[in-house]
């Protein structure tokens, strides 16, 4: 979410960054909007003041006996209050369409971000490892996992459909052992907080971290929700009531919780990321700036529709609606931000060279780049298999684009004034593509798959993974 204020000061640089983004310019039409707005705002203000001015004086003329000016006052008051009931119904009008328009545009780029339309305009940064060579045509994944017994994506079809596999055994065991594998380094040595977090979310929490409402079509949507979750809306509402005068972001949020209390729309959403849920620990609290930067880890399964990936890998685990992910996310003040990024990615990369996979490290560029993101590091791994590299990981610093939707806050010592947090995400790593890049690049001619060192302790000592 943009800062309407940040719109009103600098319009030219609003419609640049949309630019960057490959979009037409809006600042125009926001303003205009913002404009409509701040004089319903006014005209409510002065009717209210009227209305409590009238009032005070209704009692001291009923005093004083003189019904005439009573009589007068009490119409005054109630066409105040016409006023302020029209007010209040064209400011939920107004700020539903403010926030319809700016909940929907991706975050502006940060100015070293590469300009571009796709993928092949992404920059590389660098590269580690060497890739394998084999005396053989080395196979893909799916072919090593069928052949060995242990991948069966016919009977997951039988099951759930496309985009799923059942593993057994040894690859079972291994999924297991990756994610623990990660777990262990990102919580003794980096410094995350092993969390484990709901994988079902309410609609606010997809907002927050902007998959809802532009992305709606990629996840999964379960049940209702209890009538009493209703009653967050409510309290948000209660929560927010105190910076409503001064403050724009609150007052879009609250925007969004009248709209979400009264709406019917109250499914439970699986999440596509723990992202979701580990960024959302954050939502409407204020937190110390000493208690800054937070980092979180979580091992979840993920759940997307994979919307507009008809045709692309349909065979094996690249693209699957269900796969697994050990995600991190840090909270960070606005100075930390930056060389958080560089960080995050560095514990990523970290467990790809633990692992001994080949990989290179790629900048995305602004017509790549994710709808919250203002830079965005892509992690490739190599996949013999397939002969390319492979995204196995992208970190991304979102700037306060999330916290401005979550209304997560900071206080900074020695200032009255609050400050939004700034939000970092990342895969430490993609645990299915991780599986991939092992199988691929530590296979052996009789179809067997070496297992890194670093991972056999977590296999119970087990070197090799073959056919029974």
């Amino acid at each position: 979410m943009y800062d309407i204020n940040w719109i009103r000061e600098d319009p030219d640089g609003f419609d640049a960054a949309l630019a960057k983004r490959g979009l037409e310019p809006l600042a125009t039409e926001v303003l205009k909007i913002d404009e409509e707005r701040r004089a319903i705002v006014q005209k409510l203000q002065d009717a209210q003041a009227m209305r409590n001015a009238s009032s005070k004086e209704i009692g001291k003329a009923k005093a004083s006996g003189d019904e005439a000016t009573a009589q007068k006052l009490m119409e005054e008051v109630a066409q105040a209050k016409t006023v302020i009931q029209t007010g209040e119904e064209d400011q939920r009008r107004v700020d539903a369409t403010l926030k319809d328009m700016l909940s929907g545009l991706p975050n502006a780029p940060l100015d070293d971000v590469p300009e571009g339309e796709d993928e092949k305009d992404n920059v590389e940064v660098r590269a580690w490892g060497e890739k394998p060579s084999f005396a053989f045509e080395p196979k893909q994944h799916f072919e090593l996992g069928e052949a060995l017994g242990l991948m069966d994506f016919e009977t997951a079809a039988k099951l759930s459909g496309a985009r799923f596999v059942v593993l057994r055994g040894a690859l079972a065991r291994l999924e297991r052992a990756i994610a623990s594998f990660m777990l262990d380094i990102h919580t003794s040595e980096f410094g995350y907080q092993e969390t484990l977090p709901p994988a079902l979310v309410r609609d606010h929490v997809l907002y927050g971290t902007g998959q809802l409402p532009k992305f709606a079509d990629d996840l999964f949507a379960t049940g209702k929700q209890s009538d009493q979750d209703k009653d967050y809306y409510t309290l948000a509402l209660d929560k927010l009531t105190n910076q409503l005068d001064t403050d724009p972001g609150a007052q879009m949020i609250a925007a969004e919780a009248a709209q979400m209390r009264n709406t019917d729309q109250d499914y439970l959403w699986l999440i596509p990321t723990a992202e979701v849920p580990l960024t959302n620990m954050v939502r409407e609290a204020i937190v110390e700036e000493d208690d800054l930067p937070k980092r979180m880890t979580a091992w979840t399964p993920c759940f997307r529709a994979e919307a507009g990936a008809a045709g692309k890998d349909t065979r094996g685990m690249i693209r699957q609606h269900q796969f697994s992910k050990v995600e991190l996310v840090s909270i960070t003040t606005e100075g930390q931000a930056l060389d958080e990024h560089e960080r995050m990615t560095n514990c990523a990369e970290e467990i790809l060279k633990r692992l001994e996979l080949p990989y290179r490290t790629v900048v995305l560029c602004t017509g790549d780049m994710g709808f919250g993101a203002r830079k965005t590091y892509d992690i490739e791994v190599w996949l013999p298999g397939q002969d390319t590299y492979r995204e196995i990981s992208s970190c991304s610093v979102c700037g306060d684009f999330q916290a401005r939707r979550m209304n997560a806050r900071y206080r900074v010592k020695g200032e009255k004034e609050l400050r939004f947090v700034h939000t970092l995400n990342g895969s430490g790593l993609a645990i299915g593509r991780t599986m991939i890049a092992i199988m691929e690049n530590n296979q052996q001619e009789d179809g067997s798959i070496l297992i890194p060192e670093a991972l056999r302790p977590y296999m119970g000592g087990l070197e090799k993974i073959a056919s029974a």
